[in-house]
This record gives C-alpha cells, sequence and structure tokens, in this order.
C-alpha cells in the first residue's frame, strides 16, 4: 500500500483578471465516479459560467481534462499541467470562467486558468495519503494516560477514544511500524491492555 500525494479535503480561492472572474475548487476524489460528481456539482453551483476541469486518478494512472469551450488547450490543460506539476493524484480540480468582456488572447487564458488551478490546490491543501493499520486498545483509566502519552510521541494518529467500564482507544499507525507500535503499547501497559486489529485505511496527513 503506497502512499500518494493529493489534496487534504475541499479547496476554493478565486481572482479577478481583466474583469473575468476565475474560481479555481479542488477536491481530493477515490475514483471516476466521485469526480464526474464533483464536476456535476460545480456545473450546478455555477450554470451560468465555464466550467474547465481536469483529473488524475490512480486507477490506471488515469488523467483527463476538458477545456468546457474555451479555445483547444487553453483551459483543460493548464489545470491538468498544475496538478501533475504538484504531483497530485485522486485529486480533480474545476476553474470556473465568468466572462468580464475583455478577450484574455490564449496566452492570457492558459496563464488565468492555471493560476486558477494552483490557487485552488494550496486552497485545499496538498497532503500525503498514507496507509495505515488501524488497532482497537482496551486498556484501564490508570494505563489510559500512559498510553496516550507515547501514542502521540511516537506520531500515531489517536483517531477516537470511548471511556467506558474500561478506555477504547482506536488507533492508526503508518504501514511498517506496527511491530513497533504494538511492542511499546504492551511495554507500556506491563501486557495488560488488549489488542484488536480493525480495517486499514488511507489517511492524509497534511504536508
Amino acid at each position: 500500500m503506497e502512499s500518494y500525494k493529493t489534496a487534504k479535503g475541499y479547496g476554493e480561492d478565486e481572482f479577478i483578471e481583466k474583469k473575468s472572474r476565475f474560481i479555481g475548487q479542488c477536491r481530493p476524489v477515490k475514483n471516476l465516479d466521485e469526480a464526474l460528481s464533483f464536476i456535476a456539482e460545480m456545473r450546478e453551483v455555477h450554470p451560468h459560467g465555464t466550467n474547465a476541469y481536469a483529473y488524475v486518478l490512480r486507477d490506471d494512472n488515469t488523467m483527463r481534462y476538458s477545456d468546457a469551450g474555451e479555445p483547444s488547450g487553453t483551459a483543460g490543460v493548464p489545470i491538468l499541467e498544475v496538478i501533475k506539476k504538484e504531483g497530485l493524484t485522486n485529486v480533480c480540480v474545476v476553474v470556473t470562467r465568468y466572462y468580464g468582456g475583455i478577450q484574455l488572447g490564449a496566452g492570457g487564458l492558459v496563464r488565468a486558468y492555471g493560476k486558477g488551478a494552483k490557487i485552488a490546490v494550496d486552497a485545499a491543501k496538498p497532503a500525503m495519503n498514507v496507509y495505515c493499520s488501524q488497532f482497537l486498545i482496551r486498556c484501564d483509566y490508570t494505563t489510559y494516560g500512559k498510553l496516550e502519552y507515547v501514542i502521540n510521541a511516537e506520531g500515531h494518529i489517536l483517531k477516537e477514544t470511548a471511556f467506558e467500564n474500561d478506555v477504547c482507544m482506536t488507533v492508526a499507525v503508518e504501514n511498517g511500524r506496527e511491530e513497533g507500535f504494538l511492542k511499546t503499547v504492551t511495554d507500556t501497559s506491563g501486557g495488560s491492555a488488549t489488542v484488536s486489529e480493525l480495517p486499514g485505511e488511507y489517511i492524509a496527513k497534511e504536508l
């Protein structure tokens, strides 16, 4: 399970260029359906704008773009180039333009759509999606404080804590660090904590 660079969450920003309003919108997506759904959503939000887009997916290294009626190569391509330059995948960027009445020319459009993509990506905050194993740790209240400290100190992710008769902690551990983590839990708790493995998942870590 390899880590990959993507967007942490939804990001949006905008600017004016020669009276045209450009709105950059970026969202992490898991697959083609999510990318197409995001594009459709942005078209609904901006039905009177020009919605050029590009997306890159890990599945089969898929890359697609659309100029959305702008001159060929002046909108979708510069958006795609920003995504590629930033090294992002599983991400979709839509740049919406509201025409202001002044022609930008091909070069101006390329720069504007590229800028729209860049500010959208920056607003979405690039992150590394890191595959993590997940564990459910059950311990008594006395041990909880010590375990919480070492979990955070070692850089693991304490996702959730439930306080019941015992304390139950859900912890995400980066792939390859599981053995050391389990030893830490055993040593810190003196073997009193119980550990159950949960399904792993990708977790975004902001860069």
